[in-house]
């Protein structure tokens, strides 16, 4: 394998030490990357987006899957930087803003949700570019513990990565006069179509930078997190956002975090690219069958409901609203529906009887609803750290 400088060291003085912040070099790295070892699981990798795809357009309401995707992703990425909710918490307040579920840690994933859909939408209007990644950021931290973080800014103090403060910690990134220099430089990477290199190529290069670079003062891991994904549909090698890294990173978090290090330290750029290549190959195979099985399980309850008879209609029109809201309350059904109340509670019954939705409190009142089975496919790998 080959070992590279991947850059410099620089002193930088903060909190009243003087510590070695490390400066990356531009890429593309050098020498030249060892690509031919890789080229047959990158093979498997386009193959996998492209059947993902594939998919995509088979289902009946694409923006329905998009919808739980993007949701998903918020709060997988937002659990690695520490925070704890649990999907059912985040669709719960989101269909009724019930009380007792931790609303502190529900906004940051949803401040990532808004800051996703906001990038995404962006893109259609201007190009991946440092001004898009500002806004980006702004809206990840426009709430939350990081409001008073420089939202929006690249950062004008020196960070730190690991350890209590900065003379132990594991990494120092760029001091903050570097700071808009790396990224200038990794933004005209980014639109250099000189540079020859494959995209999930590009792409991987594109995630160690920022992250070595973590030009905010807060909220770098959602951001590379979320850069990969924009990049992917910049470039058009996917349609729809349907592509996300979280939860790979999340079960493979010591490799993932040893392998960043790696590239620093010996600049072995070949052993993160096989990495990254696998988890986009793994991940896109993941969503397929994640959303087969979603397919297949909607069949299957449509045929249990046309059972019914008479009720049937009614009882339709309410679980395709739980296809929605798969973590509700009758209160949201109703205005959801626009059905009256008697109708919303009697076609529940029928659900519930059919073993489709359980009720979780065993209340008499302000019950909270779920469409079970649906639930346990989209929480698959999202229980908290």
């Amino acid at each position: 394998m080959i070992k590279r400088n991947t850059g410099f060291f620089v002193k930088s003085v903060t909190q009243g030490e003087t510590v070695q912040a490390f400066v990356p070099k531009t890429l593309p790295p050098d020498p030249t990357l060892n690509l031919e070892p890789l080229y047959p699981l990158m093979d498997e990798a386009n193959q996998a987006l492209g059947q993902l795809e594939g998919i995509s357009m088979r289902l009946p309401n694409i923006y329905l899957f998009l919808y739980m995707y993007i949701r998903k992703e918020a709060l997988l990425s937002s659990q690695i930087e520490g925070t704890q909710s649990s999907l059912s918490e985040l669709l719960l307040h989101e269909s009724s803003e019930s009380p007792g579920v931790p609303l502190s840690e529900i906004e940051e994933v949803l401040n990532y949700v808004t800051a996703m859909n906001l990038g995404l939408q962006r893109l259609e209007e201007i190009p991946l570019s440092l001004r898009l990644i500002k806004e980006i950021h702004h809206n990840l931290l426009s709430m939350g513990r990081g409001k008073h973080k420089q939202p929006g800014e690249f950062r004008t103090s020196q960070n730190w990565i690991g350890g209590t403060r900065p003379g132990n910690a594991l990494f120092v990134p760029p001091p903050p006069n570097e700071v808009l220099n790396c990224m200038g430089d990794l933004e005209l990477f980014i639109h250099n179509r000189d540079i020859n290199l494959p995209i999930l190529i590009k792409v991987a290069l594109v995630h160690v930078q920022f992250e070595t670079i973590h030009p905010f003062l807060d909220g770098n891991g959602r951001i590379g997190r979320l850069l990969i994904t924009l990049m992917l549909c910049a470039e058009k090698k996917l349609q729809n956002p349907l592509l996300y890294l979280s939860l790979y990173f999340k079960t493979n978090r010591q490799t993932y975090y040893k392998l960043l290090n790696e590239v620093r330290e010996e600049g072995t750029w070949e052993n993160w690219i096989e990495f990254f290549l696998i988890g986009v190959r793994d991940t896109s195979n993941q969503a397929i069958k994640t959303s087969l099985k979603i397919l297949d399980l909607f069949e299957e309850d449509v045929k249990k409901i046309n059972t019914l008879g008479r009720a049937a209609h009614s009882v339709h029109k309410l679980h395709k609203c739980m296809e929605n809201y798969p973590v509700t309350t009758i209160h949201h059904l109703v205005a959801k529906t626009d059905m009256p109340y008697p109708t919303v509670n009697r076609s529940m019954r029928h659900l519930i009887r059919l073993d489709i939705v359980r009720e979780t409190t065993g209340h008499s009142r302000n019950r909270v609803f779920e469409y079970q089975k649906y639930l346990s496919v989209l929480s698959q790998g999202t229980d908290p750290l």
